[in-house]
C-alpha cells in the first residue's frame, strides 16, 4: 500500500540514483512526448549540467509531479519540464511543487515557456507573460519571467 505521504525531493543530477532518473524520465516522456504526441528530443543535456535541479513530488513509490530549474546565463533560473502524473492531476501537486520550485529559485530572475493554456496557473504564482504566444511541438506557448520581489 503506497504512504499517504507525499514528500519533495530536490536533487543534482548526480545525485540522482539510476531507477529514480528512469522514473522521473518515463513520467516526462509518458506526458510530454505519448500523452500530447510531441516526438522531440526529450534528452538534451540540460538534465546533468552541475547547476540544474531536479525536484519532484513521490508517495514513496513513485513521482507525482516533476520540473527542473536551470541556470541560464546572467543568473537567470529557467523552469522547465512541469509535468504532474495523470493519476495525480487535480491534486494540487503542481503548486506545491511551484512554491517549492520558487524557494529554490530565491532571489534569482526566474523564466519559463509555458504551454498557453496555463497561463492562468504560472499568473498566480508571480510570473507575467513577457512576448507573444508561439507554437512549438504543436503546442501554443508564452513566454514568462518572475522578477524577485524587493
Amino acid at each position: 500500500m503506497p504512504s499517504q505521504t507525499i514528500e519533495v525531493r530536490t536533487a543534482a543530477f548526480a545525485d540522482l540514483t539510476t531507477r529514480t532518473f528512469h522514473d522521473l524520465l518515463r513520467l516526462r516522456i509518458d506526458v510530454f512526448v505519448v500523452e500530447q504526441n510531441c516526438p522531440y528530443p526529450e534528452l538534451d543535456g540540460r538534465d546533468v549540467e552541475p547547476a540544474t535541479r531536479h525536484l519532484w513530488l513521490t508517495d514513496g513509490e513513485a513521482p507525482l509531479a516533476y520540473l527542473r530549474i536551470l541556470a541560464d546565463p546572467g543568473g537567470i533560473a529557467r523552469i522547465g519540464r512541469v509535468v504532474v502524473a495523470p493519476a495525480a492531476r487535480g491534486g494540487g501537486y503542481a503548486g506545491r511543487l511551484m512554491t517549492e520550485a520558487l524557494a529554490v529559485v530565491g532571489d534569482r530572475p526566474c523564466v519559463l515557456d509555458a504551454q498557453s493554456y496555463l497561463v492562468d496557473f504560472y499568473t498566480r504564482h508571480g510570473f507575467t507573460v513577457t512576448g507573444p504566444e508561439y507554437v512549438e511541438d504543436g503546442i501554443p506557448h508564452v513566454p514568462m519571467r518572475r522578477d524577485p520581489i524587493n
